[in-house]
Parts: structure tokens; sequence; C-alpha cells
């Protein structure tokens, strides 16, 4: 074998590698969320409250309680997390936000949330529903995958009139 057919074979093997070390990790971490998912739905409780404000801010910027910023790692403590501030009771304190209904949340109204400590899970409004989310700017390449499908399903629509 030639000095090139031996190092693509190597070079196979440490990929193959890698991708199985990969899958591993990864199913590993899909049961621990898995897991604290279904922990934290056993531990939610629904509160009403009031949304004050709501931002994407740094850990450090968020106002939350040191016992947070020292349990989270050193790599997470850069990106910033949707910050939700509320008044729950007499008492208002920041709160972080499920990425997903971050944009669901109406500011300045009251909401009934499912909380699970100072994570909120889900947002239902009280008065009147919550609002749609406003939709966000298309991309460059989204526009155009939404043109180039338009054209494919006006050809189609043509062949079959034929």
């Amino acid at each position: 074998m030639s000095g090139l057919a031996i190092g693509l074979l190597i070079a196979l093997a440490v990929i193959v590698i890698a991708l199985i070390l990969l899958y591993r990790f990864g199913t590993k971490l899909q049961k621990r969320q898995e897991d604290a998912q279904s922990q934290m739905q056993a531990n939610s409780q629904v509160v009403t409250m009031l949304v004050i404000d709501k931002k994407r801010l740094k850990l450090a910027d968020s106002g939350l309680p040191k016992i947070v910023m020292e349990q989270t790692p050193k790599y997470a403590r850069r990106s910033k997390l949707p910050i939700v501030k509320v008044k729950i009771g007499p008492k208002i304190m920041s709160m972080i936000c499920d990425e997903k209904i971050f944009d669901l949340v109406p500011v300045k109204k009251e909401v009934k949330a499912t909380v699970s400590g100072i994570y909120i899970m889900d947002v239902k409004g009280i008065r009147g529903g919550l609002e749609a989310a406003p939709e966000k700017k298309k991309g460059f390449f989204k526009r155009m995958s939404l043109k180039a499908q338009k054209k494919v399903d006006e050809l189609n629509a043509e062949a079959k009139k034929k």
C-alpha cells in the first residue's frame, strides 16, 4: 500500500472513532436533559405575575442571585439569556424564561405562568389572551428558498393541467 492510502485509512479510522464518541456523549446529554425537564415539570407551579420588562442579558448583568452565577459553568456565563423582570405579589424579581416562549411573553401585562424555581416554563394570558409573536424579517436564503419553492409549485401545477 502506498503512503497516501495508509494516511487516508488512518484519517478515516479517527473520524469514525470521533463520530462514535460524539454519538455516545450526545445520548448521555440528552438523557440528562430529559431527566432535568421531568424534574422541573414535577416541581412546577402556576403563578400570577405582572411582567415589567424582558431582555436578553448576560448572566452577570441579569440581576439573578449570586448562587445562580456560582452554579453556572464558566463557558455559559458569557452567553446571553432571556431574562424577564416580573412582579409576583409585592416582590419584584428577575427570572429566566424558556427560549421558546420568550417572544410570546407580553410586556406590562398580567399573565399566568408555569414556574419552576426562577425558570418560566410556560405563559398564559389572563385578560384577552396572548398576542401572537411578531414575525421576524426573513433572511436572504429563506426568501430565495421560498421563491424557488413557489416556482416549483407553479411548474407542478402547470404540468398537472396539461
